[in-house]
């Protein structure tokens, strides 16, 4: 293996590892699934003969909503600060509430965290009723950008970017030496 394959996967595992390690700290991992779903893939870059060349690709990959768990979602009548940059929005046409009754994925999210909200006149209402005022409570102000992934990924870049130059120094220099043997 070269030593930039190396490094890229130690970059990689250091980002996954990272990652995670945000997830449980900010307790955003409820189910785990999104803490499961986090993995990389490194690929050797091809010609379009298919013959192998010099360079790899990294790509990873997680559960689709964790894009907007990174980046936030701004909401109907407010948003986060941490949002700014965020592409993602929720419209007045959204229908996140219709989504809670065909899904019941707040339900679920109150019930495993054990949110109990009250009516008026101090009795609990169901988890199913709790659901719907979540998910009116988050289309009207949005998700908060947690950077649990962008936030390794740069940091990552930060950490092994002189490395991934020194690697692919090494590695040159290997061919180099290999040739005029």
């Amino acid at each position: 293996m070269s030593r930039l394959k190396r490094t890229i996967e130690t970059y990689s595992k250091y980002v996954i590892q990272q990652s995670r390690g945000n997830l449980s700290k900010n307790k955003s991992n409820g189910s785990k699934s999104l803490y499961n779903s986090l993995k990389y893939l490194i690929k050797q870059n091809k010609d379009s003969g298919g013959r192998f060349e010099s360079g790899f690709n990294v790509g990873f990959s997680m559960d689709n909503y964790g894009e907007f768990q990174d980046k936030g979602v701004h909401g109907v009548n407010s948003s986060y600060v941490e949002n700014k940059k965020t592409k993602f929005k929720y419209k007045k046409s959204s229908n996140l509430i219709g989504l809670e009754a065909a899904t019941g994925t707040f339900a679920k999210f109150a019930k495993r965290k054990g949110l109990k909200f009250r009516d008026k006149k101090g009795r609990y209402i169901t988890y199913e009723s709790t659901g719907f005022v979540l998910a009116q409570g988050i289309k009207k102000k949005g998700l908060k950008a947690t950077g649990f992934f962008s936030k390794p990924l740069q940091a990552g870049i930060d950490k092994y970017g002189s490395q991934f130059a020194v690697s692919m120094l090494e590695d040159a220099l290997d061919i180099i030496f290999k040739e005029t043997n």
